[in-house]
């Protein structure tokens, strides 16, 4: 009877599982409601975690937890440092789930919700979640060496340096994409700005509780961060409205990103323990705690998924980007589903964190499966969208026009009728002068993903 039992619970599990992607996949001409992204999602990626994780790191990888780790057979207090399975938890997911899994999958949901919904479950649980558990386990046994270097060691010199330098390219241009969508969220937000700003601090202070003053008491540190976080988000309210503080945060794009650049160099040459991995582990809270709302109201408000499963625009005539299905919608969904991005973090600071080679699987399978459930809820937060204002706030106004009628007009004349009047109520409900984003990344991220969810 014990032995029975978890086979049921499992059974259950798949069978749910099972029924929501084949409503998903099949369901043509009518609606859908978005639980049923979310039973889909949450039962692949139970099954995936439990079977599939468990199996690469017994079988494939042979973990072992009583191998002592780079953490702790380097341990120099400042880049080599053993740490709490939760915080290196959230400092990897922190580190992995930026910009990408919410621009990624409202661009993609341009598609249709079916191509860019089945490629973020499996293609995450099959491939993003085991490329990052594998890089981690690899690098924590070659001393957290480096995706580089490994690959230096590996092709010899020729071809180690090639791959060093297409790697520093590689991680140039990623973060400087990045770094362009995050600067042009916080441009002219004094309410983003101090925010953002006051995690500094923040940080510093729960790093210095977890390490001296209060050694061991995660739960007392976290706690205290939580609290500190939400009155800084708070506090940034009252910093938007203060006619004096507000000028003081209220910053152009240029320069917000030199203090981007300078926040990175301070975190490089900081103690891990002291900036870096706490203040990763607090915003872990913050975008999880978001997502879990997002989730929670799903569940409560049950919307109707309003885009179609497949949209005309499959063939590469699609307003917000051009491409075609195939392979489009595997780059434009790389976090979410798998992103090279993802080893180079693995190889990164993460495996000179790790205290127990036991918990590899939960780190690298567990937080990007979690980065793939943020994923979804952009593809779900899209979808629920009427698929007219969805393409009328994403599209360019060099493809629907400036004004709200051409805009209209052009957007109904793709068979999704839209009028002026709702687009203009939807602009006064989110605060924006006009319908038509101007800027496409605060498009993604202020109009996208923040219509459905504020």
């Amino acid at each position: 009877m014990t032995k029975l039992k978890p086979i049921l619970i499992w059974s259950v599990i798949a069978i749910i599982g099972a029924s929501a992607i084949s409503g998903i996949a099949l369901n043509r001409g009518e609606h859908i409601n978005a639980l049923w992204f979310i039973a889909a999602a949450l039962c692949v990626y139970a099954i995936g975690f439990r079977f599939y994780s468990a199996w690469i790191a017994a079988t494939v990888l042979a973990v072992d937890a009583s191998r002592a780790t780079p953490a702790e057979r380097l341990d120099n207090g400042h880049d080599f440092t053993p740490t709490n399975r939760w915080v290196v938890f959230g400092h990897h997911f922190a580190a992995i789930a930026g910009p990408g899994p919410l621009v990624g999958p409202t661009l993609a949901a341009q598609f249709g919700y079916l191509p860019g919904t089945l490629w973020i479950l499996f293609g995450s649980v099959l491939g993003g979640c085991v490329q990052d558990m594998v890089t981690l386990f690899f690098s924590t046994r070659r001393d957290a060496r480096s995706l580089g270097q490994m690959a230096r060691d590996e092709l010899g010199l020729i071809g180690g340096t090639a791959a060093l330098i297409a790697t520093f390219a590689i991680m140039i241009i990623l973060i400087a994409v990045l770094g362009l969508v995050v600067v042009n969220a916080m441009k002219h937000s004094p309410w983003a700005t101090f925010t953002v700003a006051a995690t500094i601090p923040i940080a510093i202070i729960v790093g210095l509780y977890m390490r001296y003053w209060r050694p061991g008491n995660i739960l007392e540190a976290s706690a205290l961060g939580v609290v500190l976080l939400l009155l800084a988000v708070g506090g940034g309210g009252f910093v938007d409205h203060h006619a004096v503080l507000r000028v003081w945060f209220d910053h152009e794009g240029l320069t917000l990103a030199w203090w981007v650049m300078a926040y990175g160099f301070a975190a490089a040459i900081l103690p891990v323990w002291l900036l870096l991995a706490p203040r990763d582990y607090l915003s872990t809270y913050m975008k999880l705690g978001t997502i879990c709302l997002l989730a929670f109201a799903i569940i409560l408000l049950q919307p109707q998924v309003k885009m179609p499963a497949l949209t005309p625009f499959i063939d590469g005539t699609g307003p917000i980007f051009g491409g075609q299905l195939f392979p489009f919608v595997f780059i434009t969904i790389a976090c979410g589903a798998i992103s090279g991005f993802h080893s180079l973090v693995s190889s990164g600071t993460t495996p000179k964190l790790l205290a127990n080679e036991r918990d590899i699987a939960m780190i690298g399978y567990g937080g990007m499966l979690l980065e793939s459930f943020v994923a979804m809820m952009a593809m779900v937060a899209a979808s629920v969208l009427e698929p007219g204002v969805y393409f009328a706030i994403n599209s360019s106004a060099g493809i629907v026009g400036k004004e709200a009628a051409d805009a209209v007009a052009k957007i109904s004349s793709w068979g999704f009728p839209v009028t002026v009047e709702q687009m203009h109520a939807l602009a006064q409900e989110m605060g924006e002068t006009t319908f038509v984003c101007q800027n496409r990344w605060r498009a993604v991220l202020s109009c996208g993903y923040g219509e459905y969810f504020w």
